[in-house]
């Protein structure tokens, strides 16, 4: 049978329709195609050519990102779990005075998609979240602090909000343009005073200091292993640099259980008794050895889309010779260390009897102290058990298993072997 060329054309404009339409769901402004900066330009390496990059008709000038990345912006991802110490990672990257540093973004994502759960097992719940996860971090990446709007709670009203997590964490957000209760010689301004001196938080100041910055750096533990984060590693607008922590996954059971007091209950029935709880969650350690040796594997496996992108750091390596590994992390970051890094981490790994270094959530401590000061807080039938579990993830990582009780509380001895995670260059 022959179709007239009267339905042909019909059908070709019903198909150019249907795109055009689905199109103009992304964005309200038609589209026009700007090239991506040259490769010596955004540090591609290697790529000749680029294919174009959408935006929005309004002309890619219009648009910081491309201008800020030939600069080489960097976006760089601490990759962590809950407790291992990534907090302290945040601090040394949010010193830097080039860097707009943004404290778990993703908690907005998982309160809105996934209430309720910390760590959702799911698969469906698991790519819902991976998904919304890696949009909202290319956004924040390019400066996109709207982008966030959609999942804070109640929806900030004229771009101005109080609910973002962990807001006075971030220098860039304590300071002017974002707020003027601190002046340029409030260098080091306390969490807790920015989030009462500071007005609520406008999304269009914040998005403004982050244009200001040459350098993004977003800490994130609610991601599990590094091959849910390829897409982004992989995007060609992006100059992604991970760092991923890890720390003895006993050393993470204890702190948990000391810092989480209701969700870890049932482990400190199990401290206190001796005896373990029938009910008692396990995978609340499994699921961190089972996720550090995934990812892990991953990257020490070397993938081509990890080359130069890639470098793991042990919590207790940075916890024993702080500005050593921080020199080194800065070195793979391509970043100098300023003065102001420098001077934090000589103020903050020493100790402290000041109250924010109590809080569960601080950085101000002994750092080489902490590193292994669960041996004494844990019991041996709970590491014996944590050992049989996750003992490939400890042989990986160099973190020696003890056999005895006594092994356990000698302190003069490290667990901690000496071993060398180099850079993926």
């Amino acid at each position: 049978m022959q179709c007239s060329w009267k339905a042909v054309i019909l059908l070709a404009l019903a198909s150019i329709a249907i795109q055009y339409t689905a199109i103009r769901t992304l964005t309200s402004k038609p589209f026009q195609l700007c090239p991506l900066p040259s490769p010596q330009n955004c540090g591609l390496g290697g790529q000749e050519t680029e294919p174009p990059f959408e935006r929005g008709a309004a002309g890619c000038d219009d648009y910081p990102y491309f201008s800020v990345n030939a600069t080489r912006k960097t976006h760089i991802l601490v990759l962590a779990t809950t407790r291992s110490g990534s907090s302290f990672v945040g601090q040394l990257l949010n010193q830097h005075q080039e860097v707009f540093y943004l404290f778990e973004p993703l908690y907005h994502v998982q309160t809105t998609l996934i209430p309720r759960l910390s760590h959702s097992r799911n698969a469906a719940d698991r790519r819902v979240m991976l998904g919304a996860s890696r949009d909202l971090l290319r956004s924040l990446y390019g400066c996109d602090l709207y982008f966030l709007e959609s999942y804070i709670k109640p929806t900030p009203a004229n771009h101005t909000t109080d609910k973002l997590f962990r807001r006075g964490a971030s220098r860039a957000l304590c300071q002017q343009p974002v707020c003027d209760a601190f002046g340029p010689a409030d260098v080091n301004v306390e969490e807790g005073d920015c989030v009462k001196k500071c007005a609520a938080l406008n999304m269009t100041s914040a998005t403004e200091a982050c244009r200001e910055r040459r350098h993004v750096a977003i800490k994130i533990v609610r991601v599990p292993e590094i091959g849910d984060l390829r897409a982004l590693v992989e995007d060609p607008r992006l100059n992604i640099k991970v760092i991923q922590l890890v720390r003895d996954p006993r050393g993470i059971l204890s702190s948990r259980i000391e810092t989480f007091r209701d969700t870890y209950r049932l482990w400190r029935i199990w401290r206190a008794t001796g005896r373990r709880p029938y009910n008692l969650d396990l995978s609340q350690l499994t699921v961190v050895c089972e996720d550090f040796l995934s990812s892990v594997s991953t990257g020490l496996g070397h993938p081509y889309w990890l080359k130069g992108k890639y470098m793991l750091v042990r919590y207790e390596d940075l916890a024993r010779n702080p500005l050593l590994k921080t020199k080194e992390m800065y070195d793979y970051l391509g970043l100098p260390l300023d003065k102001n890094v420098e001077e934090w981490i000589h103020a903050n790994t020493r100790g402290s009897s000041e109250p924010s270094a109590k809080h569960k959530f601080g950085t101000v401590r002994d750092s080489a102290a902490n590193a292994e000061s669960w041996r004494l807080k844990l019991s041996y039938d709970m590491v014996e058990y944590t050992q049989s579990v996750c003992q490939k993830v400890l042989h990986q990582l160099g973190y020696k298993a003890v056999k005895s009780v006594e092994e356990l509380k000698n302190m003069s001895l490290s667990l901690v072997q000496d071993k060398a995670f180099v850079p993926f260059l």
